[in-house]
Formats: structure tokens, sequence, C-alpha cells
């Protein structure tokens, strides 16, 4: 079993950055598609990013593009959100997720099988 731990979320001011870390343990995930969702409050978990196993590839939500990046360290078993030019609209819970299948990827949230227990972004104006 694999669990997955989010970090990085914090208060930030408009315009401002925060690095987001989903560090995994228990198995590798180097085989595994990874992706990032968010949760307004009142409102449901949304896709925002996802990553290839390779790393090589990327896909956004069009809300965070040019402005969030995926990347991935499989060595260290860890999947990061760079997230600049934060906006209000930002605001929510972050979490990451592990694609249910090897090698396939998607962004359905239905196509993730293990979810970390997320962390909270809170970006004022």
């Amino acid at each position: 079993q694999v669990q997955l731990v989010e970090s990085g979320g914090g208060l930030v001011q408009a315009g401002g950055s925060l690095r987001l870390s989903c560090a995994a343990s228990g198995r590798t995930i180097s085989n595994y598609a990874m992706g990032w969702f968010r949760q307004a409050p009142g409102k449901e978990r949304k896709f925002v990013a996802t990553i290839t196993w390779t790393g090589v590839s990327t896909y956004y939500t069009d809300s965070v593009k040019g402005r969030f990046t995926i990347s991935r360290d499989n060595a260290k078993n860890t999947v990061y959100l760079q997230m600049n030019s934060l906006k209000p609209e930002d605001t929510a819970v972050y979490y990451c997720a592990r694609r249910s299948e090897i090698r396939a990827w998607g962004t359905s949230i239905n196509d993730y099988d293990t979810w970390g227990q997320g962390t909270q972004v809170t970006v004022s104006s």
C-alpha cells in the first residue's frame, strides 16, 4: 500500500507563490501517473494537473496553465506543484493522487485510487 502526504500549503497574498510537495511511502510511484486536484469550500473536487510516470508529459486545467508547474522526482518518490501568480480563486485544499493503473493517465477523479490527506492553500486579495 502506498501512502501520500502533501505539504507546503499556507497563506499567501495574491501574486505570490507556493510549492506543494507530495511524498509517497510504502511503494514506489515511478510507474504511475500522478495528479493534483483541489477542492474549494462547498464545491466538488476538481482536476488541476497531471504528469506521466516518466515526467515527460504534463497536462493542466485551463485556469492554471502558465502559472502552475507539476513535476516529479522518482528517485525521491515525490511529486511537486509549483504555483506562481496565485489568485484568490486558487484558494482550496489541494490533494495529490496516484493513477489507479500503471502507465496510464487521466484527468477524472475516478482515474485515481490513492489520495493524500490534503494541504490548505489560502490566497488573500
